[in-house]
């Protein structure tokens, strides 16, 4: 019997248009076996309704232009509103070191910088998410 394959959802968060280092994250989650739905500029409640729709395992959101904390907070908010606290949330991008304490109080699972290794997001999500 072979496992499911663990379900992302990468997007970009409001109106952050840098997306080469998140095509990237894609294509090597593609490529290490996941199956990944991506999305952009989406709003919290509208990731949250995404996750359910999709019935995902983990959700992943880039960040490149600030307001993390409160894209988080919000996030993790509409989450436990719909019983999704299993889900795994991971951030990536620019996120100063100084905030990732806070960001874990939040329930935020993981931050991955730039430049994080696909072999290291793809050993989190393996080891974390629980098939």
């Amino acid at each position: 019997m072979t496992q499911d394959r663990i379900r992302i959802l990468l997007t970009k968060s409001e109106t952050d248009a840098h997306d080469r280092g998140i095509l990237t994250v894609i294509a090597g989650l593609r490529d290490a076996g996941l199956e990944v739905i991506f999305t952009r500029f989406l709003f919290p409640e509208q990731i949250v309704k995404s996750a359910l729709d999709e019935d995902v395992d983990a959700i992943g959101v880039g960040s490149l232009i600030g307001g993390h904390k409160e894209v988080a907070a919000d996030l993790m908010h509409h989450l436990r509103e719909n019983n999704l606290e299993h889900v795994k949330v991971i951030l990536g991008g620019v996120i100063p070191e100084s905030d990732i304490p806070e960001l874990q109080k939040m329930g935020i699972s993981r931050v991955f910088g730039p430049g994080a290794p696909i072999y290291e997001i793809v050993k989190f999500l393996s080891e974390s998410v629980k098939k």
